[in-house]
């Protein structure tokens, strides 16, 4: 019957059936049982007229209508009614609907409910939901009222809230006959062992809960269940690839790895490093295919760690490629590998969309022939014509800025085997985060910063106080440092209704009377102008021709200036907290003293006034991470949209970490004991899993 179509249900029929589905995405039967509500209302208790107050919540009232009154005509018609229970009478007004509410008897006891307030010192409900009282209703009424998501054109069909609950009602009533047979999709042992509802309970109790007991235990069973369907399909997914998916063996530590170590490495590795290090070496000696992502906050160490991996791939004869979101991140991390690869002997090209003609054709060849041991590049590396004559390890900077099919591109550039593959971002990602979106990859963090590099000073300041940011941004400039200024847009027009924000055009003029020329050099960089000119612009500051950069977001990611300690964000109030953290983790690499400057107006709300509060009492990209994920919620954190995994219905990856924690646990140790569920007592899994089969993205990386 949950794929019947909704059409045949009783109380539907086909208009309201294509309503159901353009409007709410309900086709099936059990798709309308997936329709949960929203939120609950409380009809287990009776109020007092007495005991309301104008400020009180929502009410229900037992009592009898003793008068009601026509005022005014046509749109301007209202009616009131006098509603009276044994403590005191108060007013129930209607405006729109009159001709139905008409039929009420005065005289009648009815059961109202509604939100309370005060009008002419007379207490009223607007627009109350009322009902005569009888012995079916005044059961009901002792219960947890269902509130569902609905639209204005269902609203006009009578299919809001209580059209919806009288359909989902009509299918318990032809599905309670039969309960037994309502499908499991659990084994009982896990169902007895969790103290979980059976299903059928689960849903009824979800729609009609007559208590928050019942409420609590049909949702943890529900929220448990899509958690747990999603982790065993990426763990199986997982688990089955590693097994079926042959991966090239590195055994070798040798002569690159352990000269850069012995002579090349300036500092020692922090425990973090090392830990991850060894786990990356250990997924290359087994001869399945890496699939890691290597989690580490802004100036943790990725790179050098990347560098390691790639030289454990060239001592086992194989080449290694690099790709990064940017031209300017890609030309920084050929600067850095260069200078780490120092006196190794290794040829390092870099791959771009800048590079033409007869050098891209050259390159092009001796990336063929074996002669480039590391290719550094941009989206160039994944075109059809970059082949490699034995690609052994592709590392993905800023891995979220590239699609899923841009990255599985690159593992295809081997016939023999695929390529293994680390995935790095600066981003930090919640662990509830990782266990869904990015599942299926092994996930390895650096949660330790290097000796010496000190905490970014956060301070948060308004408009008013730009006197003190410009002394305080000629006092780091003396010592012979340099400073970011960043704007959230271009020019007032660029988005309606921002006319407030300071603009980078607007912010230049006032720079330059504030920090005149010849004593004071400024470089403006923005998204829309030239590559050249941007490159141009961004080069002098890197070289230290100009102390000031003015830039939008487009520095967020591939500026690496040691020198700059200073971090100045125009109308931070613009910005998430994770692109807060990204920009403030482009000052402070130099090792010294610095500054990150929040300016905001005075009208802040309630969330911003948040994000610049967690900013300034933390640098610690993690705790930043799970307030972001807090206040924006898991659709909105960038690149997670695409993944398709995090469309739940009832489940919640903020709210219900713990149910998520525990889903993925139980997956883990039914598929170590069971990889293919061809166990008997697993059998309902594989058959739901059967039955539930789509493509799923899980933000794979092959």
């Amino acid at each position: 019957m949950l794929n019947n179509s909704i059409e045949y249900l009783k109380g539907v029929g086909t208009k309201k059936a294509d309503m159901l589905g353009k409007e709410l995405g309900i086709f099936t039967v059990g798709q309308l049982l997936q329709h949960y509500p929203f939120r609950y209302v409380d009809k287990t208790k009776f109020h007092k007229i007495r005991d309301i107050k104008d400020d009180s919540e929502y009410v229900q009232i037992r009592g009898i209508l003793r008068r009601m009154d026509s005022y005014g005509e046509g749109r301007k018609r209202r009616l009131v009614a006098a509603f009276r229970d044994d403590s005191g009478m108060m007013e129930l007004v209607w405006f729109k609907g009159l001709n139905w509410i008409q039929n009420l008897q005065v005289g009648a006891e009815y059961i109202v409910y509604g939100k309370p307030s005060v009008f002419n010192k007379k207490l009223s409900i607007v627009h109350p939901e009322i009902e005569p009282v009888t012995t079916a209703n005044t059961d009901a009424a002792a219960t947890l009222a269902a509130v569902y998501r609905s639209t204005e054109k269902l609203n006009a069909k009578y299919l809001d809230t209580k059209g919806l609950a009288k359909l989902i009602r009509n299918v318990f009533v032809k599905i309670h006959p039969n309960r037994a047979s309502f499908p499991e999709t659990l084994p009982l042992d896990l169902v007895e062992k969790l103290r979980f509802p059976s299903r059928y309970e689960a849903f009824v109790h979800v729609h009609f809960p007559k208590n928050l007991g019942q409420l609590k235990a049909a949702q943890n069973r529900l929220k448990f269940e899509e958690f747990f369907f999603m982790q065993l399909r990426i763990l199986q997914g997982k688990q089955l690839k590693k097994i079926g998916v042959r991966g090239f063996v590195f055994p070798t530590i040798g002569e690159h790895f352990n000269n850069f170590y012995q002579n090349n490495l300036e500092f020692e590795l922090t425990g973090a490093q090392k830990r991850v290090i060894k786990e990356i070496r250990k997924d290359l000696a087994v001869g399945q295919q890496m699939n890691r992502m290597l989690q580490g906050d802004v100036g943790s160490g990725k790179t050098i760690v990347a560098f390691m991996t790639m030289l454990i791939a060239l001592d086992n004869g194989f080449q290694a490629a690099l790709m990064a979101p940017t031209e300017i991140l890609a030309q920084q991390h050929l600067q850095s590998v260069t200078e780490m690869a120092e006196g190794l002997g290794l040829q390092i090209a870099l791959l771009t969309g800048t590079v033409k003609g007869k050098k891209r054709k050259k390159l092009l060849e001796e990336l063929a022939n074996g002669d480039i041991d590391i290719l550094i590049g941009t989206h160039a590396l994944i075109e059809d014509n970059v082949a490699f004559k034995n690609l052994g390890i592709v590392i993905i900077d800023e891995q979220h800025r590239f699609g899923v099919v841009q990255r599985a591109k690159m593992w295809r550039k081997n016939d023999i085997a695929p390529p293994h593959i680390l995935v790095m971002t600066a981003t930090p990602i919640p662990r509830t985060l990782a266990m869904t979106v990015y599942g299926d990859l092994d996930v390895s963090v650096i949660d330790e910063m290097p000796p010496g590099r000190k905490p970014i000073k956060t301070f948060h300041k308004y408009e008013t106080q730009r006197l003190w940011v410009f002394g305080q941004m000629k006092r780091e400039i003396a010592k012979g440092h340099q400073v970011y200024v960043v704007y959230p847009l271009i020019e007032e027009s660029e988005y309606e209704g921002l006319s407030e924000v300071k603009d980078l055009m607007e912010g230049y003029t006032e720079m330059e009377h504030e920090f005149p020329k010849p004593k004071y050099q400024i470089s403006v960089v923005h998204g829309r102008q030239k590559p050249e000119a941007k490159d141009f612009e961004m080069q002098r500051f890197i070289d230290g021709t100009t102390h000031i950069m003015m830039a939008t977001t487009v520095i967020e990611v591939g500026v690496n200036v040691p020198n700059a300690s200073m971090m100045v964000i125009e109308n931070a109030e613009r910005f998430g907290l994770s692109q807060l953290h990204q920009l403030r983790g482009r000052v402070g690499r130099g090792g010294g003293d610095a500054y990150c400057v929040l300016l905001t107006s005075f009208k802040l709300s309630a969330d911003g006034r948040f994000r610049m509060q967690t900013m300034v009492e933390t640098t610690d990209g993690f705790k930043i991470s799970e307030a972001d994920l807090k206040l924006r919620g898991p659709g909105n954190i960038e690149g997670t949209q695409q993944s398709g995994v995090l469309n739940f219905k009832i489940a919640d990856i903020v709210r219900d970490g713990a149910i998520l924690k525990t889903a993925r646990h139980i997956a883990t140790e039914i598929l170590e004991e069971d990889p293919k569920l061809e166990l008997p007592k697993n059998k309902e899994l594989k058959e739901y899993l059967l039955r539930t089969s789509k493509s799923h993205g899980f933000g794979r990386i092959s």
